[in-house]
């Protein structure tokens, strides 16, 4: 890349900038630690990561050591230069230099292919690139956390060892980063989940979580307006089963393309697989009904509870589980009305995320290598994707080779509160699955036809769309969807009457009320609601029993003054009908 000046905010840019600074922290460890081998080193969402494998055990103690030499690398500004070599250059050089990691991968490049390496001072490594052009574009660089990682992923391999890290062309925007971290730190749903009693992890199912009842409270009420847009907009709602035999995953691909990420059990000596994807059920549903060009399309909405094996080590609250609920809809259509349905599925996933006051980005994701369908099938559909795309006014960048192995996709990326992105909403396009489960409708010529089908998601998992809710209002949720919409509290236990009798007058209402009448002082019960992060406080004493106004405390705005208990409840009620953030 150029010396111009760098426009963080253009991905590649960014990706370039970071895939350098992995670069950076490969040299300053082989610098520290020569007989550490090299395995791989991307740029991620915040910053990047390298892993190594050596006897040495890493840890955040060495991180000073390295940002020391790390240092010294930035100061001497070396060129960061590109060179091929052929295979058996390649390979010449892995063995040469005790790189076992890099040697396999180069022998995994295609035969005949100019091999990419990039040089820096002394440092070299096996990389496609892109980089800046010197060390010495990198202006802040901080290591974050050790972490294990099995090579390639896969847990039969050896464990690496991973330091991650971040980089930013400013001091002020690396500071502001870690800022924000810690503000992360404080948010983390695992810590608000527990205080507000919302969800538990036992050891006795990990990566299988608990919902509690305050949780069970903000799961139901976001199930009850995702099924009420739902029927608005010409869905019906199925629930398939968890467990079908395997022949129905040899039909729909998983059992050759996502059988490592799947359960299995044996039902009356035959092999049965627990689903990890509701789309397979859904074709059983369609194809249980002979439908006409004239029915299409057909959208059917499932809120489908789904297993998929994750690793132990990347298991992470609700965020990364081994069971979670997917709100799928599978839309089956005719070819002409393909581009209008993605459009009303882009416009409806608009709509639920701007409810939450979530902005998002967009990515197209293309042909992966283990996809299935002709790739005349495979353009045809990203064409209409990025057709629907441009047509709702949305931007988007290109995916190259991350769609799923039946079809090219649009993902939702959303951005929440302390601009952290979180991959949420898909829309799949598939030209495949139908004709594999040979679903069909009878045309306008009284043939049979193959519809085209859409499998798109817009919460993407209940589960997680909760943590991501919990960090994103800080455990400080809209009044709709708060646990203790009111908390009523006495100033001591002769004023329980009267603040019951407000509970019932605000339960009247549909509002969800709790009564602290314990005799506890007044300070410790408004610390204890405060931190359930209850949406309002409202003292019961004294001058409230004799008929006055009520003092009210919001969660998010602090005390908001007194007033009477209709225009309390009017309030409230108000908030709740319109969804306010």
């Amino acid at each position: 890349m150029t010396k111009e000046k760098l426009d963080f905010n253009d991905y590649q840019v960014r990706n370039a900038y970071r895939h350098t600074s992995a670069h950076i922290l490969a040299q300053a460890v082989k610098r520290l630690w020569p007989e550490a081998l090299l395995a791989i080193g991307p740029a991620i969402e915040d910053g990047f990561y390298y892993d190594f494998d050596v006897s040495y055990k890493f840890s955040e103690a060495d991180f000073l050591a390295l940002q020391k030499e790390i240092k010294k690398i930035l100061q001497a500004n070396y060129p960061i230069d590109h060179f091929e070599l052929s295979r058996k250059d390649a390979l010449t050089w892995a063995d040469d230099n005790d790189e076992p990691y890099k040697k396999e991968l180069i022998e995994a490049l295609p035969e005949g292919e100019a091999i990419s390496f990039y040089k820096m001072g002394e440092f070299v490594d096996l990389c496609k690139g892109p980089h800046l052009s010197s060390t010495g574009e990198v202006k802040a660089m901080k290591l974050m956390s050790v972490a294990g990682a099995y090579w390639r992923g896969d847990e039969k391999n050896k464990m690496l060892q991973r330091i991650y890290g971040t980089s930013f062309p400013s001091r002020e925007e690396l500071e502001a980063f870690i800022a924000n971290r810690e503000e992360a730190k404080k948010r983390d749903h695992r810590l608000i989940g527990k205080e507000m009693e919302l969800f538990a992890l036992f050891e006795q199912g990990p990566g299988f979580p608990f919902f509690l009842p305050n949780g069970m409270i903000i799961r139901n009420e976001l199930e009850n307006f995702w099924r009420e847009e739902h029927m608005r907009r010409g869905y019906t709602e199925i629930r398939t089963p968890l467990i079908l035999n395997e022949e129905l995953w040899h039909t729909s691909g998983h059992w050759d393309h996502y059988q490592e990420n799947m359960y299995f059990t044996t039902i009356d000596e035959a092999p049965y697989a627990v689903k990890p994807m509701n789309c397979p059920g859904a074709m059983l549903v369609y194809k249980n009904k002979l439908y006409s060009y004239r029915d299409l399309p057909i959208r059917l909405a499932e809120l489908g509870q789904v297993h998929r094996h994750e690793l132990s080590g990347a298991l992470h609250g609700l965020m990364r589980v081994r069971t979670f609920t997917q709100d799928d809809g599978h839309i089956f259509m005719l070819p002409d009305q393909t581009e209008d349905e993605i459009v009303k599925v882009i416009e409806f996933t608009d709509f639920i995320y701007k409810i939450f006051g979530f902005e998002y980005r967009v990515e197209i994701s293309t042909k992966p290598e283990n996809s299935i369908g002709s790739d005349e099938d495979w353009d045809r559909a990203t064409a209409a994707l990025e057709a629907a795309a441009k047509k709702f006014g949305i931007e988007y960048i290109i995916n190259e080779g991350d769609g799923a192995f039946y079809g090219p996709k649009i993902d939702f990326h959303l951005k929440d509160s302390l601009g952290r992105t979180w991959q949420c909403g898909t829309i799949q396009l598939d030209f495949q699955m139908p004709a594999r489960f040979e679903a069909t409708y009878v045309g306008t010529d009284g043939e049979r036809h193959i519809p085209l089908l859409i499998h798109r998601a817009i919460f993407g998992s209940i589960e997680r769309f909760i943590g991501i809710l919990t960090e994103h209002f800080a455990g400080k949720f809209p009044l709709w969807l708060a646990p203790v919409q009111v908390s009523i509290l006495t100033v001591t236990e002769q004023f329980n009457e009267t603040a019951e009798w407000i509970a019932e007058k605000l339960r009247e209402a549909d509002l969800r009320v709790r009564v602290d009448g314990r005799n506890e002082k007044i300070g410790y019960k408004i610390r204890e609601a405060r931190n359930a992060r209850d949406a309002y406080i409202v003292v019961v004493g004294e001058k409230e029993a004799s008929g006055g106004e009520l003092p009210v405390r919001s969660s998010k705005a602090g005390d908001i003054g007194t007033m009477t208990l209709d225009a309390l409840k009017e309030k409230l009620t108000n908030e709740i009908r319109t969804k306010a953030l």
